[in-house]
């Protein structure tokens, strides 16, 4: 990464009525990219060849293990989830597991995925002491993991994707986490040409999403972080961390 910001791209049926990827687009300020070319995996937006170029030039082309910025990014995205400890959570588009490595220690087990070999035998590596963690080789949305998960982070992805398969994204990800469950997005917050959307764009287009309650909301220059809680079939009031604990 030099002087634009771009996340390593992913390797990143729905429980709850959605609304069409057109009027969810238009509630976002996005027009719909009907035409946009699919890659080999059949997953609409920037190209695999894009990612695999990067990686080729450098095992950790954003030097995620390096920058201040991405440590304090990670910091605050743990910080924002509301439960002390999850049962199953779920990372696509992990790169080389920085993120992955902080969120096991949060979990009971971690799903976690890039469509980028190399990223992949990197994030295996590093996590290769940690037998609760499950790092595989595939893209989103067309390869999603099966079974449920009461967490999902969605970091610095969201914007890879045009209107359809991002709507796609949010489908699978609405319908695979758990009532009560936690999703995190974070999305870079600056014009990058790569990129089909700001966080600003993007935070609307998740907001829009059905079954999803906003429980934190996090905006700096430079990114965006949201939390969002899973509503249950009882439509039952979300809990702040203070009130599960009996504060008020």
């Amino acid at each position: 990464m030099s002087g634009d910001r771009t996340a390593p791209g992913a390797s990143r049926a729905p429980d709850v009525p959605r609304a069409p990827a057109a009027s969810r687009a238009a509630d976002a300020g996005r027009t719909p990219d009907a035409s946009a070319a699919s890659h080999a995996s059949g997953a609409a937006g920037t190209p695999a060849a894009y990612f695999e170029d990067m990686y080729r030039d450098a095992s950790d082309p954003w030097h995620l293990a390096e920058r201040w910025y991405e440590r304090r990014k990670y910091d605050l995205t743990l910080a924002g989830l509301p439960l002390p400890r999850y049962r199953r959570a779920f990372e696509p588009a992990c790169s080389v597991g920085e993120l992955t490595v902080r969120l096991a220690e949060r979990c009971d087990r971690v799903v976690a995925c890039d469509r980028v070999e190399s990223a992949v035998a990197t994030a295996r590596e590093r996590t290769s002491a940690l037998p609760h963690v499950d790092v595989r080789h595939l893209t989103v949305p067309d390869q999603w993991p099966s079974g449920g998960f009461d967490l999902i982070v969605l970091s610095e992805l969201l914007y890879y994707f045009d209107a359809p398969t991002l709507d796609r994204v949010l489908d699978l990800a609405a319908g695979s986490l758990e009532p009560g469950g936690t999703l995190a997005t974070v999305h870079w917050n600056h014009p990058v040409p790569d990129h089909r959307g700001t966080g600003a764009t993007l935070a609307r287009t998740v907001a829009a999403v059905p079954g999803l309650t906003l429980t934190a909301d996090h905006r700096e220059a430079d990114f965006v972080l949201q939390v969002y809680e899973r509503t249950g079939p009882d439509g039952a009031a979300v809990l702040s961390p203070a009130a599960r604990e009996g504060l008020v």
